[in-house]
């Protein structure tokens, strides 16, 4: 069987009990608490009102009150001849003990002047991000944080203070050097410099160019405009997309090849995802509307307990928790919003938390030993954050390379599901991919074995030995791309002219792509999660900058 897509896993691996379906209820809170919402209520108080008492008036309990009319009339008469100092300091104390209230309310985040809160015509409006710190959501199951954040070290163990302050970069250089900072001269592709990828998504000229310059067309960005405007218009008013997309109020089942997987934050995540590859954000940009009221769904969907929140729902399970975690992440990265900054930082720490201690990786649910599919998302959340100059403590990424070693086969050409299986094209991608993460050079041995193999397997299409596994397609697209060179222009050519050609133009689903053939995410994810896998890949040349400065030529013959 093909590896698990994001948030469409509907069953274990064969030998494997099934408990991928259902997330493991948590242990309760210390003292019976229950995990706080993302948004603390803070609507603001109501002064105490003292009514009248009257002659016979009764308390709420149904007794009489505690004070006769005489004693209130004496009351009343000594507070009228006080004398005007004594008034004056009781009225200031008074204040100044509102005030110290008040500042005490603890905020998850502070509202932002600048989101646009307008909404989709005919829309439900619902709160906006500014807003949102007024409402309390009601969940039905308590989290799995009580024992994320009672044993083992904790996350503000590795965690300093966030700056505010984002380095800047002159964009038009960073595109004539090849690469930014630390993401070049095939270094490890961590330092801070790489943040400044997803600022060279806002600049039209810039982009243009690395279209130009990484193999893209006009014909090939035609085809990522008509997936958002597809994505759009299949965008419910809570700002939600959900994976049965026939059911959005501008569908109305015009579409077919709808997805079955529950999970909304999933599906949410992947439709906006696209949008932010190509630099539009909820501030600029056609689709800034739509972009808004998704981020908003995502932020009133998190569920906090101190400074870890969770993106973790049923069905969604950690596939959900890493997607929503790269919106955030993207979204605060390109926008330097502060509204942003503590959710997109919340849901980096309960990645941090969530983590297998033991062997590094990251499954179904927090603490479970990892699989390679799960870990690819929570890995590309840690790339995303890196680049939004968040805190990733670094042994976390450690561990997660622990991980790698315990799935890889080949010395680390190839990599398997939960362990080395040399069979499995999409995990081998996955592996790969996360090595050049985590640091590995162009010319690791072993770096260009597997991007060999990937070439041979080419890219999985409806005439392919692997059919139509847009997952597989996702990650390796990724590999070949920062690798570069022969390989990246022999394997770009095939993906860059199946996607174009394979995208719907019919009716309603103009813009969309669906593909039945070995990918998971074809029948659970539906229309949905294809368009949105196939419209990143398209996105490639602009998403990520290349690892690599130079251009590859190592490992192919007659170009050593």
């Amino acid at each position: 069987m093909t590896e698990s897509s994001p948030a469409v896993e509907t069953a274990d691996r064969a030998g494997e009990p099934a408990t991928s379906q259902v997330a493991a209820v948590p242990p309760p809170l210390p003292n019976g608490q229950r995990a706080p919402s993302a948004r603390i209520a803070t609507d603001t108080p109501r002064p105490f009102v003292v009514s009248e008492s009257k002659p016979g008036a009764t308390t709420a309990a149904g007794g009489p009150s505690l004070e006769q009319p005489d004693e209130q009339a004496q009351r009343s008469e000594l507070w009228l001849h006080a004398p005007s100092w004594l008034t004056s300091m009781v009225a200031h104390l008074s204040l100044v003990l509102l005030l110290a209230l008040l500042s005490n309310v603890q905020r998850v985040y502070e509202p932002s002047r600048d989101v646009d809160v307008s909404a989709q015509q005919g829309a439900d409006n619902g709160a906006g991000l500014e807003e949102l710190q007024g409402e309390v959501m009601q969940v039905s199951e308590p989290l799995p944080l009580s024992d994320l954040t009672q044993s083992g070290p904790q996350v503000t163990d590795f965690l300093g203070p966030i700056s505010a302050e984002l380095p800047k970069v002159d964009l038009a250089a960073s595109i004539a050097g090849g690469g930014i900072g630390g993401e070049g001269a095939g270094g490890a592709g961590t330092g801070d410099a790489i943040g400044n990828s997803l600022e060279m998504r806002l600049n039209n000229n810039n982009r243009a160019e690395l279209v130009r310059r990484g193999g893209g067309t006009p014909q090939s960005e035609y085809a990522v405009e008509q997936a958002l405007h597809w994505l759009a218009e299949h965008q419910n008013y809570d700002g939600s997309w959900t994976f049965e997309h026939q059911k959005s109020p501008k569908c109305h089942g015009s579409c077919r090849d709808p997805g079955y997987a529950p999970g909304k934050i999933a599906a949410t995540s992947l439709g906006l995802l696209p949008f932010l590859g190509t630099g539009q954000t909820h501030r600029e940009g056609h689709y800034k509307k739509t972009i808004d009221l998704g981020l908003r769904f995502l932020v009133r969907s998190m569920q906090m307990q101190g400074n870890v929140g969770s993106l973790h729902e049923l069905g969604g399970q950690m596939y959900g928790h890493g997607l929503g975690s790269i919106v955030l992440c993207e979204a605060y990265g390109m926008t330097h919003d502060q509204t942003l900054q503590v959710p997109a930082q919340a849901a980096v720490n309960y990645i941090v938390a969530a983590q297998d201690n033991a062997g590094g990786g990251w499954r179904y649910v927090p603490g479970q030993p990892g699989d390679t599919s799960v870990v690819g998302w929570q890995m590309m959340a840690l790339r995303s954050a890196k680049m939004a100059y968040l805190r990733v403590p670094p042994v976390t990424l450690q561990k997660a390379g622990y991980f790698l070693d315990s799935v890889q086969g080949d010395k680390g050409a190839t990599y398997g599901y939960t362990g080395p299986d040399a069979k499995r094209p999409a995990t081998t991608a996955i592996g790969l991919l996360c090595r050049m993460y985590l640091g590995w050079k162009q010319d690791q041995p072993a770096l260009v074995r597997g991007v060999h193999i990937l070439s041979q397997i080419g890219p999985s299409t409806d005439k392919s030995s692997i059919k139509n596994n847009m997952y597989y397609n996702y990650y390796a697209t990724q590999v070949m791309h920062h690798f570069g060179g022969y390989y990246w222009e022999q394997w770009n050519r095939v993906m860059r002219e199946y996607l174009i050609h394979s995208q719907s133009k019919r009716g309603h689903e103009t813009g969309s792509w669906f593909f039945e053939g070995e990918d998971h995410g074809g029948p659970a994810g539906g229309r949905l999660y294809c368009t949105a896998m196939a419209a990143m890949t398209l996105e490639v040349y602009y998403r990520y900058m290349p690892l690599y400065r130079e251009e590859s030529t190592k490992g192919v013959p007659g170009r050593d």
